[in-house]
């Protein structure tokens, strides 16, 4: 039986950037992945003949500069490109508001001088925090730890460390942290503008993928989280990757298979096999044992220590914990084939225009946005929903077949688990009408449009995409799963509740999005310990060896 020095459950983003770091540390390494294709939720399938499209997550902007350089994504065939113009919200009375470089703040003055005025003023404060979690985003947080053990004195310089650097933050960037840390996206953005649209469309970044309003307390977190991203060097700019997402991910496959990685899929992980303690590799579906000297799990926590973890190996306060994490993020996912690029009554015009390229947010107001979340929690789903239309063929002719698109709808509120037993199954049909509809009503003719569509539910996401609760960040990410409480206090610092056992997913700081960032760290973790642990195999090694009899005088 072949043995390695570290098993990977998950060939998602993170799974390979972990891998190819670990590879290129010299360390043997299998990654296992259940479907038939790498890439977690960043994948690009044809879902239509002659249509393909990034089918779960579809825009880049998190993926980290440090992972892009070190694993030559650019050099193995990825290609990124920013989009014309960041953000589209037409609102269905003929108003629009367009955010693009240079132009922003002439469409904000449209509907107000003054918030035209203090726009400048605003991104500064957003980019001085969002500098501070650029910087933490590739740092394992202080891990809270008990006693005066050198493990504890450890973390303490560690806090020290950030209490320094956050410390050097004017009095001014240090109260926008707390206001944007524990305040609701609408306090925060109230406190800036008076325009509705101005603040839908900057309080959309604080409930996509979010299940919450934007009214609720920590969600003005979320929109920060969003905000450190960069694209070919340009701070909070979004883009797209030509090929789609899967682009990302097969060229991160290709750097870990240059560095010797082994990659392989149809291998579904039924669970972690433990020994004398430790995580000593995995046991397949189909029965195979894979071993090795460490495991990597590229998983929601909550999957991972609740159902392919023995309970009794796990101290049960942490299981418990671990069974209340909170996961579900509100979305339901559409993929369509176009005939032809949509006609919105507040732009009209089917030639591609730079809203085209866009994030095109229908959700003209907090209160509309809070309306859907509060719809969904009683019925389902949301009757207005909110929806972000997004074209990347609009910017990438590989994608359709000449003179049609492919479109993503990014859409929510809807419950992850609906109410009085009813099934997605059931009901995704209808949902994924609603959503259409809903654009229609933005741009008329838009559903005449659709060549076919392919709909996935929150049950759909979890059922292919191994998404538990259809949330795209492996957990919600509140004050109380962030940082050095993700995913729970004790075990920030990418080490696991069983010897051995690592977390290089989503729900390890600093949480969900495209971005390598776990991944990255957790390697980082692993290469440390197999490091001291072969150094101290080979200190008891010296002691247990016989001694030479030394001769008298």
């Amino acid at each position: 039986m072949q043995a390695y020095d570290v098993v990977i459950i998950g060939a998602g983003h993170n799974g390979l950037t972990c891998a190819a770091y670990l590879g290129m540390a010299g360390l043997k390494v299998k990654v296992l992945e259940r479907r038939s294709i790498v890439g977690g939720a960043a994948v690009t399938e044809e879902f239509h003949p002659g249509f393909r499209n990034s089918v779960a997550a579809y825009a880049v902007s998190l993926l980290n500069p440090k992972v892009i350089a070190d694993l030559r994504l650019f050099d193995r065939g990825l290609k990124i490109v920013e989009r014309r113009a960041q953000n589209f919200l037409p609102t269905l009375d003929g108003r629009y508001l367009l955010a693009a470089e240079g132009r922003t703040e002439s469409n904000i003055a449209k509907f107000s001088r003054s918030d035209a005025g203090r726009f400048a003023a605003f991104a500064r404060e957003l980019d001085a925090s969002a500098d501070l979690l650029r910087e933490l985003v590739l740092q394992a947080p202080p891990n809270l730890t008990r006693g005066a053990k050198l493990g504890s004195l450890r973390e303490l310089v560690k806090a020290g460390r950030l209490g320094n650097r956050v410390r050097r933050l004017s009095t001014e960037n240090l109260r926008t942290l707390l206001e944007l840390l524990t305040k609701s996206a609408a306090d925060y953005l109230d406190g800036w503008f008076e325009g509705e649209l101005v603040k839908a469309w900057l309080g959309f970044d604080a409930i996509v993928g979010n299940y919450a309003s934007p009214y609720t307390a920590g969600s003005a977190y979320v929109l920060l989280h969003h905000a450190f991203g960069e694209v070919n060097g340009k701070k909070r700019v979004w883009g797209h990757a030509i090929g789609g997402m899967g682009a990302i991910t097969q060229a991160m496959a290709r750097a870990a298979a240059a560095h010797g990685v082994e990659i392989e899929t149809e291998a579904p992980v039924r669970e972690v096999l433990i020994e004398k303690g430790r995580a000593a590799g995995v046991v397949l579906e189909d029965g195979r044992v894979v071993r090795g000297k460490a495991v990597a799990a590229n998983v929601n926590p909550k999957l991972l220590y609740t159902a392919m973890i023995p309970q009794t190996a796990l101290d049960p306060d942490f299981l418990r914990r671990m069974r209340a994490w909170r996961c579900g993020s509100g979305t339901f996912r559409i993929n369509l084939a176009l005939s032809e690029l949509p006609s919105f009554t507040a732009l009209p015009g089917r030639d591609c225009a730079d809203h085209h390229t866009a994030g095109i947010i229908l959700g003209p107001s907090l209160d509309y946005m809070d309306r859907a979340y509060c719809d969904a929690r009683t019925s389902g789903w949301s009757r207005e929903p909110i929806i972000e239309l997004v074209i990347p063929s609009t910017l990438d002719d590989t994608l359709a077949p000449p003179g049609a698109h492919v479109a993503s709808l990014f859409c929510q509120h809807v419950a992850p688990q609906l109410p009085d037993g009813r099934s997605w199954s059931t009901h995704r049909e209808k949902v994924a009408d609603l959503m259409i509809e809903t654009v229609d009503r933005y741009a008329p003719g838009f559903k005449a449009s659709v060549v076919a569509r392919q709909a996935l539910s929150p049950f759909d996401l979890e059922q292919v995409f191994g998404l538990t609760g259809g949330d795209i960040f492996h957990g919600a990410m509140t004050l109380d799963q962030l940082f050095w409480a993700r995913p729970a206090l004790g075990y920030a610092e990418y080490r696991g509740a069983v010897k051995g056992l690592y977390h290089c997913g989503s729900g390890a700081h600093p949480g969900g999005g495209v971005t390598g960032a776990p991944g990255h760290n957790a390697a980082r973790a692993i290469i440390a310990d197999q490091r001291w642990r072969v150094w101290w195999q080979s200190v008891v090694a010296r002691k247990q060896a016989p001694q030479p009899i030394g001769r008298g005088r």
